[in-house]
């Protein structure tokens, strides 16, 4: 049995879409040993969500290695299962004893900190659009830069590359201009953003980029997800708020 199908056996979120969860996982692998995650290694992920990434992190750290994986969203928070059953169901698995869950942390409050070079790396996946502006991923990278001197992140690109993205990119950009005329929000995508700024941010908050990749999505369903998510929820919202009717049209178009 492949090392993705082991980890997914140990995942709550197994009964709700397995196909989708082993892509995922797949791809949360590979990303992994791009990265050169290793035994023993003490790991901060910043967003863990209901803990796929955190489940892959653990497994290859080993008995040895330990994930402190932090949230800023209530437990409560996630459909149609929560980010604080997942990550008891993970707990409760072979893996729990390396994993550390920590919600509605937000690492900009003083309250939370580390000792400078605590982890070996700082993990931060597919969650950097989800913050409520970009000052806010800002001051959150500025804040973590003494944690480690190894920061491994992962996020979409902008920038279509095959006319089968040409959805996702319509569907998160759409979503962040929504979001641009709203106060209070739990919506996932708020603040999209091109690879040459989140390059440009890295350079000014003191994180050297060492190594830049692509890799294979195919096999993902986010576009999918994202689609449905801007049909179903975010469109009918955007007509509930205040926003001028020539930007409504725009969005709508």
């Amino acid at each position: 049995m492949e090392i993705a199908e082991e980890i997914v056996g140990l995942m709550a979120t197994i009964a709700v879409n397995q196909a989708g969860q082993l892509a995922l996982t797949r791809y949360r692998v590979a990303l992994v040993e791009h990265w050169r995650i290793a035994p023993g290694m003490r790991i901060l992920e910043i967003a863990c969500g209901q803990g796929g990434m955190t489940a892959v992190l653990a497994w290859v750290v080993g008995p040895e290695g330990h994930v402190i994986a932090v949230d800023s969203a209530d437990p409560s928070y996630g459909a149609p299962m929560s980010l604080g059953d997942s990550g008891a169901y993970l707990k409760a698995s072979p893996l729990g004893s390396r994993i550390d869950f920590r919600y509605q942390v937000d690492v900009l409050d003083l309250s939370v900190s580390f000792p400078d070079d605590a982890f070996d790396a700082i993990v931060f996946a597919h969650g950097a659009w989800y913050f409520a502006s970009f000052d806010h991923l800002r001051r959150t990278l500025e804040r973590i830069r003494p944690w480690s001197k190894r920061l491994c992140f992962a996020e979409w690109d902008l920038t279509p590359e095959t006319t089968d993205q040409i959805a996702h990119f319509l569907a998160v950009t759409i979503q962040g201009e929504i979001e641009a005329y709203k106060t209070v929000s739990e919506a996932n995508v708020r603040t999209p953003f091109p690879l040459s700024r989140f390059v440009s941010l890295l350079n000014q908050t003191g994180w050297d980029l060492s190594a830049l990749s692509r890799m294979n999505t195919e096999s993902l369903q986010d576009g999918m997800w994202e689609v449905d998510l801007c049909l179903d929820y975010a469109l009918p919202e955007a007509a509930t708020l205040d926003i001028p009717p020539r930007i409504q049209d725009l969005i709508i178009s």
